[in-house]
């Protein structure tokens, strides 16, 4: 597999260039500190697979997984993260990782779920996959835990009735990207416009 790395602590993304790069089977084709630099190189180096750090400066780790399945759909996401809270779960999920690590797995942990997600299978962390069946199994997977915060931030600024340009001045970021997160927003909501979100968003706590 053609493995691409995006972790902005440089001596942890080094040691897993490293390990991963000696792993038979496993051809490290790029190791990044910023989503930003990630974006710029993946069409050229062409991975199989990304693991993702969710902390990432600027534009999230959520936001990466994201913008990778837009662009380049069949790259599995693996997320690799300290965040355990249903909200970046689901978030992250949700964005398009199939696969979900929690940093302090062993080396052995990493690569059999790198193996593993390659293969066609769903990794993830023990307590993670306990979150993920348990809401499952309550059958209330709320719009609430879908919403990544900065979704919540623009859908905050449609309800103070910003245009997507003050949306995006105030946010420092495009207007095209506000658009692409509004239209997000409504996928996740299940609704048509705005005032549809709106109005789902406050019935379930969103805003």
């Amino acid at each position: 597999m053609r493995l691409a790395i995006v972790e902005d602590d440089a001596m942890l993304r080094e040691n897993l260039r490293l390990l991963l790069a000696g792993e038979r089977g496993i051809e490290v084709v790029g190791a990044f500190g910023s989503a930003e630099d990630a974006l710029q190189e993946l069409h050229s180096c062409r991975p199989d697979l990304c693991l993702v750090d969710l902390g990432l400066p600027m534009l999230s780790g959520v936001e990466f997984i994201a913008k990778v399945k837009e662009e380049m759909p069949w790259v599995e996401i693996m997320a690799h993260t300290i965040y355990e809270d249903r909200e970046t779960v689901f978030s992250a999920i949700q964005a398009g990782a199939s696969g979900y690590l929690l940093k302090g797995s062993s080396p052995r942990e990493i690569i059999e779920s790198l193996h593993s997600l390659h293969s066609g299978g769903a990794p993830m962390s023990p307590k993670i996959a306990r979150k993920v069946i348990s809401q499952f199994q309550d059958n209330k997977i709320d719009e609430h835990y879908l919403l990544s915060e900065r979704e919540k931030e623009i859908l905050r600024g449609v309800e103070q009735g910003l245009a997507y340009k003050q949306i995006a001045d105030k946010l420092s970021i495009s207007p095209h990207t506000v658009h692409s997160h509004i239209k997000k927003i409504y996928e996740k909501l299940h609704v048509q416009n705005r005032q549809e979100a709106l109005t789902k968003a406050k019935r379930s706590g969103v805003i």
